[in-house]
């Protein structure tokens, strides 16, 4: 698993939520504003089935052991990607030895 690249601040936060010192300054007002953002965000969510190889499947585990996370959520970060059109596919931007010709002169 990978660890995250933690600032100073983002240290002392961590500290002090895992030693239990951590106090949130949250209002109660801010919270049901967040709560109820989460909420609504969550509804808007469609569930999708799919049928995928073993192969592919196992893959994805591994793929999101080594990210750190559930390989639902790294199927769901891909599936955005590629809908909003940031999906980066490195391998086809490699280009195959057998397709580049040079000229003998």
């Amino acid at each position: 698993m990978i660890s995250p690249q933690l600032d100073k601040e983002e240290e002392e936060l961590l500290a002090a939520y895992e030693s239990g010192q951590f106090r949130s300054d949250m209002s109660p007002a801010r919270k049901k504003l967040l709560e109820d953002a989460a909420a609504t965000a969550f509804q808007q969510q469609k569930e999708v089935n799919v049928s995928i190889s073993e192969r592919d499947f196992y893959a994805l585990q591994r793929k999101a052991l080594e990210a750190g996370i559930p390989y639902e959520t790294l199927v769901v970060s891909i599936l955005h990607k590629f809908a909003s059109g940031s999906l980066y596919d490195a391998a086809a931007n490699k280009a195959n030895p057998a397709d580049t010709h040079t000229a003998r002169g």
